[in-house]
């Protein structure tokens, strides 16, 4: 039976360089392993009433469910992520609030995690990496430490109108990262 990875990408633009690099990792997956992205545009944003079952003019959007669902049958969440004024991507934090709901069953308890992140400056997408493995250590995740992708001036990985990575050294790297991130789904299986 294939193990299912969950790619969340940071960006909703369809042409995006977080997009393309996960389009291209997910071709560094293991024979056993399907690796896929989720869009995660049209989830609407978090409200607290959607899961309150007393508020009935909120009903809980269909969404919230399908993604809920997707989160708790994978093996493992892989996030790829640009930078946006020094944070998480606001998509990225409503998907990460709407998968931590409701209380009692929280989507994203025990699932393998890990980052891939880039800027087309040179930090690379550091700052937020850190925000995002802030806002998932609450959720008793286990996430990948080293080695930490952090992909500075990413453009310059792929040529015009190309969505392979042009850069044997950063598929190396990014080989072995993905190689870690199996390793860390094989070691914590969900229950």
């Amino acid at each position: 039976m294939q193990k299912k990875i969950t790619i969340l990408v940071g960006s909703l633009r369809r042409e995006s360089i977080a997009r393309k690099i996960a389009k291209n990792v997910i071709k560094l997956f293991p024979d056993g392993y399907e690796a896929k992205i989720y869009e995660i545009g049209d989830l609407p944003l978090y409200n607290a009433d959607y899961d309150n079952i007393k508020e009935t003019y909120a009903p809980l959007p269909e969404s919230y469910t399908r993604f809920r669902e997707q989160i708790k049958s994978s093996a493992g969440v892989l996030f790829v992520i640009p930078e946006n004024n020094r944070l998480v991507p606001a998509v990225i934090k409503n998907a990460i609030d709407i998968g931590s709901k409701p209380n009692d069953d929280v989507a994203w308890t025990k699932t393998p995690t890990g980052i891939i992140s880039h800027s087309v400056g040179a930090m690379g997408g550091y700052s937020s990496q850190k925000t995002l493995r802030l806002a998932l250590s609450y959720f008793n995740m286990p996430i990948t430490g080293q080695p930490e992708v952090f992909l500075g001036k990413s453009a310059r990985y792929f040529d015009k109108d190309s969505e392979e990575i042009n850069n044997t050294d950063t598929l190396k790297f990014l080989q072995k990262y993905i190689n870690v991130f199996v390793e860390l789904v094989e070691k914590n299986p969900k229950e």
